[in-house]
């Protein structure tokens, strides 16, 4: 495999988040897979954990729009999380349609564990930048902070007109 300059030498900044994304994806997946989990659903666990700590007790939906995975993809996530003994999925009382999420004593435990390891791992990935402490490292969460930010607007996505060619255009 080639090293990261060669890598990043001609790459768009679109493709080294990409590529950032999938290597931290794996590593993830492989630092919570003894404890059950995967990064998907570690991203379930720790956010429930977080909102726990914060006294919320979220719905699916609240939870898909926080961790920015699809809605349905969050209802198999908590369902397969449910049989594992991890989260309790109960009726809103106050909307009966919307499940509520919540994690279960196992998954206080689990959950606890969990963000200790990737704490870790991320700390030992973020070390080129100052660990997850350092300066650069906070920079660069605001940077990807920022970008997170902009909306996901079709027109946006358009190629400009000035830059536009008739063949362009008929594509």
């Amino acid at each position: 495999m080639s090293s990261a300059g060669s890598i990043s030498e001609n790459a768009t900044p679109g493709f080294l988040v990409w590529r950032l994304s999938m290597k931290w994806r794996v590593a993830v997946d492989r630092a919570v897979a003894p404890l059950g989990l995967t990064h998907a659903q570690y991203s379930l666990v720790a956010s429930l954990y977080g909102m726990y700590r914060d006294g919320q007790r979220p719905s699916q939906r609240r939870l898909a729009d926080h961790t920015g995975l699809e809605p349905l993809y969050v209802s198999k996530l908590a369902r397969a999380l449910e049989s594992a003994g991890v989260v309790d999925r109960t009726r809103d009382p106050a909307d009966p349609r919307a499940v509520q999420l919540s994690l279960t004593k196992d998954g206080l435990v689990i959950a606890r564990r969990a963000i200790t390891v990737v704490q870790g791992l991320l700390d030992q990935l973020l070390q080129p930048l100052g660990g997850l402490d350092g300066e650069r490292t906070k920079a660069f969460s605001r940077e990807l902070a920022t970008l997170l930010d902009v909306p996901l607007d079709p027109q946006t996505a358009r190629e400009p007109e000035s830059r536009s060619t008739p063949h362009s255009a008929k594509e």
